[in-house]
């Protein structure tokens, strides 16, 4: 054990430090060091196998005792034993390694750790609006189904007027350590505290509100301003919006998905609105004035001369607002020339009257097409 570096030392920190500034520092340490950003780098394995043991000693309360009263050697698995190890006494300094490695890092997952601060899961909800609530913005009241703190017992899951106590089994660590003789010598197997659970608390008189957990569901009313231009599909997060975490860790986040209803005759593509809007044969022949729906009310444009039906007319600025500083998306209008159906016999001969006095030349696409027909069927 004289080989062995200072734990203290190891993780950069003094011997007054707080459970927060090793946990910083071995967050610290651990990244800089972890074998996925040194892979074959032997020299960075064994630091990172060091903090590692460093930590596992100096996060558990009784450890940590143990190691400042007496070093290395209060915290060697055969300490009052009357046993002698063979080395592979530290096998469960591995497991933490190996957790680390295919836990991402494993802050907050190890075995080490599972006492520690947890983040509050994410709350995830569809909220509906229409084309136009989607397009302007607008402010939504929403049901919002979540765990909260217990108001009666603050959270400790305790009866008022009491406390949660350590836990006798594990001595507050939410873990217990078994240890098993091999032929190769101790090997050691931490779990989760089966009396406690891993919170190192039991509550001998629970609150009768939560049942001793601390938490209740509840439904909230929340209001959301909803920013305008905010499009089908996207997510709306609201910091601090979802569960509340665990051992002082933070709250989840509420993520808000948009879905916009389908509309009458609004279409959209990002900012840009499009409609299709059908004009009579004379409007689309002699050209005309039409009133346009967009989504901000009617607007009048002009229809030119010998507009053909499909044609596709663009009118600025009456799109989306940007969802983002000022202007708007456009509004296509494609026209459709619609036949008028059930003439009266006068009105087919007025008709077959004006068809006869037009020339083919004022059909450019009809004419083009019976000539293609004329030269393949010669």
């Amino acid at each position: 054990m004289a080989d062995k570096r200072d734990y203290y030392e190891v993780l950069g920190v003094s011997r007054d430090a707080s459970a927060d500034d090793i946990k910083k520092a071995y967050r610290h340490e651990a990244k800089k060091y972890h074998p996925d950003l040194h892979p074959g780098d032997k020299e960075a394995e064994a630091k990172f196998k060091e903090i590692n043991e460093a930590y596992e000693v100096l996060s558990d309360s009784d450890k940590k005792s143990r190691y400042d009263q007496f070093g290395h050697a209060g915290v060697d698995p055969n300490f009052g034993a009357g046993g002698g190890g063979s080395g592979f006494d530290g096998f469960g300094d591995f497991g933490d390694i190996f957790s680390d490695i295919f836990g991402g890092f494993g802050f907050g997952g190890g075995s080490t750790r599972r006492n520690g601060p947890k983040r509050g899961a994410d709350i995830r909800q569809i909220i509906e609006l229409t084309f136009e609530e989607a397009a302007f913005g607008c402010k939504k009241q929403l049901n919002i189904n979540k765990t909260e703190n217990c108001e009666v017992c603050n959270g400790t899951g305790a009866k008022p007027g009491t406390s949660p106590v350590t836990c006798t089994r594990c001595g507050g660590s939410g873990q217990v350590t078994t240890q098993t003789r091999t032929p190769l010598g101790y090997m050691r197997n931490v779990t989760t505290c089966p009396e406690c659970h891993g919170s190192g608390k039991t509550i001998k008189d629970p609150c009768q509100s939560c049942r001793g957990t601390g938490r209740v569901r509840r439904q909230r009313t929340i209001e959301v301003d909803i920013p305008q231009g905010i499009n089908d599909g996207q997510t709306m997060q609201i910091s601090g919006g979802g569960e509340p975490g665990t051992k002082g860790g933070p709250t989840g986040d509420l993520l808000l998905t948009i879905r916009i209803k389908k509309h009458e005759i609004f279409t959209r593509d990002n900012f840009d609105v499009y409609i299709s809007m059908p004009i009579t044969f004379v409007q689309a022949a002699l050209g005309a004035t039409i009133k346009v729906p967009t989504i901000s009310g009617v607007v009048e444009y002009d229809v030119p001369a010998g507009t053909q039906t499909g044609s596709v007319f663009r009118i600025r600025g009456k799109g989306v607002p940007y969802i983002r500083g000022k202007g708007r998306g456009d509004q296509y209008v494609k026209v459709e020339i619609e036949t008028p159906k059930n003439l009266s016999q006068s009105q087919k001969d007025i008709l077959r009257q004006f068809d006869g006095t037009t020339g083919e030349k004022n059909y450019g696409k009809r004419k083009s097409f019976v000539d293609k027909m004329k030269d393949i069927f010669k």
